[in-house]
């Protein structure tokens, strides 16, 4: 496939190494002749040391095939996370710097997530498209606020920190997005 084509959870093959990609950045040319180049960080499925690299457009990249497998996350440790495949109920573990990402999304009971497996090995987790957290602390809601007016900054049950509407208070429960982290709408 072509480097325009790399996604955030695609696992690629670089130099022998096999890369499972956790976040990209495009960063277009100025020029009209420049190319626009995709930078991607991961991590080495193998040795689980981090990867950087960046790409052309048009340059061809190796995939790696890999495995969805729905899987259910059971507890959070000082040093990582534990997730339980849900058919075969085989255990699979993660150091927190790999969830760096995943991390303030997670809560006990969460579903609809999926490990991503290559040659028998969970090399990440996939999660849902939206998350339900609660507001634990924010500024007060404003009377008489619409939903167009300004925002404040909300810390999350998770710790994850999101701007919402003024007229949302602590103790509301709303719908997140996982990929670009911004609040949705109350759940």
């Amino acid at each position: 496939m072509k480097a325009s084509e790399i996604k955030k959870g695609s696992v690629i093959e670089v130099d022998g190494a096999v890369v499972y990609i956790t976040e990209l950045q495009v960063q277009t040319a100025s020029s009209r002749s420049g190319n626009t180049l995709y930078k991607v960080r991961g991590r080495n499925v193998v040795n689980r040391q981090k990867f950087q690299g960046s790409f052309k457009g048009d340059e061809q990249v190796q995939t790696v095939d890999f495995e969805r497998r729905a899987v259910q996350f059971l507890y959070r440790e000082s040093d990582g996370c534990t997730f339980m495949d849900r058919d075969t109920f085989e255990q699979h573990g993660f150091d927190l710097e790999a969830l760096e990402s995943e991390l303030p999304y997670l809560t006990e009971g969460l579903e609809g997530i999926f490990a991503l497996v290559v040659d028998g090995v969970a090399v990440g987790i996939e999660l849902p498209a939206t998350v339900i957290l609660e507001v634990m602390d924010c500024a007060p809601a404003i009377k008489g606020a619409s939903a167009s007016a300004r925002n404040k900054p909300a810390t999350l049950s998770t710790g994850l920190v999101v701007q919402v509407p003024e007229y949302l208070a602590a103790g509301e429960v709303i719908k997140v997005n996982t990929v670009s982290g911004e609040f949705m709408s109350r759940a």
